[in-house]
């Protein structure tokens, strides 16, 4: 039997802790689809252009890569899909009747999304993605919602471990967003930001005033790098 393709955005070097090409490749597609409005820079080769201008390398280096990645892991899986085409005025007469596909993610798509982007654009893609929400997925969205709004980096780890446990084969599908999945994932830090949001709860506003002084002074606002 066939294997499944598998999304590869978390795959990591065994010998160092480094993300392998090919979940690099597959985070600058999903960003890329993620953020860019133009259909133009949503086609395989607009796609590769834009991580070869990143990189600073020659386009057609990469482009059997994004190729390969769209049409044999993103698409079938369902992250990925056929928006539109665009019309050729030059090239085969065949080319130029079909046009040149370009994409964009689906609801799966935006979670991966979610998932491996920390950029300032998760409220808009949260905002997106509930905008479609089924009725098994209703129950969740103010709470995420509400915690987007004072905690990002919360939501922004629950749903990386979410798409994670996905790509580990904990579950089958991303859809219908069900995380209580996780429970049934043992993680210690998910255990360790409850029991600080349970507890700053309870705390005066002096005290928490102190503890966020304290917290200040040991990390480092990610939020402050994009």
């Amino acid at each position: 039997m066939k294997e499944m393709a598998r999304l590869a955005v978390f795959n990591m070097f065994k010998t160092k802790d480094d993300l392998t090409g090919e979940a690099v490749r597959q985070r600058a597609i999903i960003s890329i689809l993620s953020s860019r409005e133009n259909p133009i820079e949503k086609t395989r080769t607009g796609i590769a252009k834009l991580i070869a201008k990143e990189q600073k390398i020659a386009w057609k280096n990469i482009y059997s890569g994004i190729f390969g990645d769209l049409d044999k892991v993103l698409i079938p899986i369902g992250v990925v899909e056929e928006h539109g085409r665009l019309p050729l005025k030059r090239g085969p007469k065949a080319l130029q009747e079909k046009g040149i596909p370009y994409y964009h993610l689906t609801r799966s798509g935006l979670l991966v999304a979610l998932a491996v982007s920390r950029a300032g654009n998760q409220a808009r893609l949260l905002e997106r993605f509930f905008a479609d929400a089924t009725l098994e997925e209703k129950p969740f969205v103010k709470s995420i919602m509400s915690l987007q709004g004072v905690t990002p980096s919360l939501i922004h780890s629950i749903l990386e471990k979410y798409v994670r446990a996905f790509c580990d084969s904990k579950f089958d599908d991303l859809l219908p967003f069900d995380p209580t999945r996780l429970k049934n994932i043992h993680d210690e830090s998910l255990m360790i930001q409850k029991e600080i949001l349970q507890a700053f709860m309870t705390l005066s506003k002096r005290d928490r005033t102190e503890a966020i002084k304290f917290l200040d002074g040991i990390t480092q606002d990610e939020r402050a790098k994009h």
